[in-house]
Parts: C-alpha cells; structure tokens; sequence
C-alpha cells in the first residue's frame, strides 16, 4: 500500500513538472515572437530619396529653334541665346522692303507714263516720264527693268527668311557641342613612301586639328 501511494505521488509529481516545463516553454515562445512583432514595427523606414531639389537639364531642342524662327524670324536665334543676330537679321529685312517700295513705285510710275502717252492723254500729270521717254517702248523697257527688280527683291526677301531658320537649326544643333580648351592647329612635315617601292620617298604636309 505505501508503495502505491509513493508510486500515485511520483507520477503526479512527473506530471507536474511536464506540465510546468509546457507551460514556461509557451510563454517564453509567446514573449519571442511579441518581441519580433514590436522590433518589426519600430524599425523606420527608409526615406524616399527627396527629389525636390533635383534639377533636370532641359535638352536644346533644334525643332524649337526651326520652329520658332519659322514663325517669327530671329526667334529662333533668341532661343539659340544668339541675340546680336537679331538686328543683322531685321536689317537685312529693312533693306528689303526699302528696295522693294523704291522699285514698285518705279515700275508704277513708268506703267502710268505708258499709258498716259498709249491714250494721247492731255489732263495735266506730275509723272516725270511722260516727257523724258515721250517713245512707248522706251517706257515699256523701264516698266520691266524695274519689276524684275521687284521680284528679285522678293526672291531675294524669301531666300534671308529661309537663311534665317537655317541658321537657327544649325546654332542650336551645335548649341551643346562641348569643345575642347585645348583647340589647336598643327602643321607637320611627312615623308611617304608609296606601296612596293622602298627606294623612293615623297614629301608631303600633315594637318592635325585637336577639338
């Protein structure tokens, strides 16, 4: 009978322990994966990477400077930052139009005069012409001299227009061409000796260009 009750005891006391041994074993896994759950939620976050003062460089764009001179002539050479071309380009259409209005009221002032002498007009006129070339021809052959002045004029007018945007397109194509400080021009003596033939030599000039 002792030896039941001493046996009763060693097993509860077994059981016990396993128990407690369970017990500790729970918690200490439950404190470990709080203790993960709360380190991954105090870890900061990385910052974005502020892009507020980040500048871009804007690309110099030759379709622009087309453009812009195609609409308005020296627009484009604004845009190229090529101002002091501006004025040469609005001279060259201010002498233009001053030929242009000197020749048209030439060629109209000899078509007036021929057919002031073609009608036998008589009422009184200021032209000039109808009595220094009293001949119809002769006043014929002033009217073409000058609207053939006129029309190079005009050619003339649309080729600086042209030449206008063709200058905007190129400056801007080689507005970011970065060249070198040391831009140099070298000129050296060579000797040469053409394929097959080592007895005889020629002279030449070597031209190297550094950009």
């Amino acid at each position: 009978m002792i030896l039941l009750i001493n046996r009763l005891l060693l097993n509860l006391n077994n059981r016990t322990t396993y128990s407690l041994k369970k017990v500790v074993f729970t918690v200490l896994l439950s404190v470990s994966i709080l203790n993960v759950l709360y380190a991954q939620d105090t870890i900061p976050a990385s910052a974005a990477p502020d892009l507020s003062n980040v500048t871009t460089r804007e690309i110099h764009s030759a379709h622009k400077a087309t453009i812009y001179s195609l609409v308005l002539p020296g627009l484009g050479q604004a845009y190229n930052k090529k101002y002091w071309k501006i004025p040469v380009i609005y001279a060259g259409f201010g002498a233009f139009a001053y030929s242009f209005i000197v020749n048209k009221n030439e060629m109209d002032a000899f078509t007036d005069a021929y057919r002031y002498v073609t009608n036998n007009d008589s009422f009184p006129t200021d032209n000039e012409y109808v009595t220094r070339y009293p001949d119809p021809d002769d006043l014929l052959q002033g009217r073409e001299f000058y609207r053939r002045r006129v029309e190079l004029t005009v050619i003339f007018s649309a080729a600086w227009y042209f030449l206008n945007v063709i200058d905007a397109a190129v400056d801007a194509h080689f507005f970011d061409y970065n060249i070198s400080d040391d831009l140099s021009l070298r000129l050296d003596p060579v000797f040469l000796m053409p394929t097959g033939r080592q007895d005889r030599f020629a002279n030449g000039l070597r031209l190297t260009l550094t950009l």
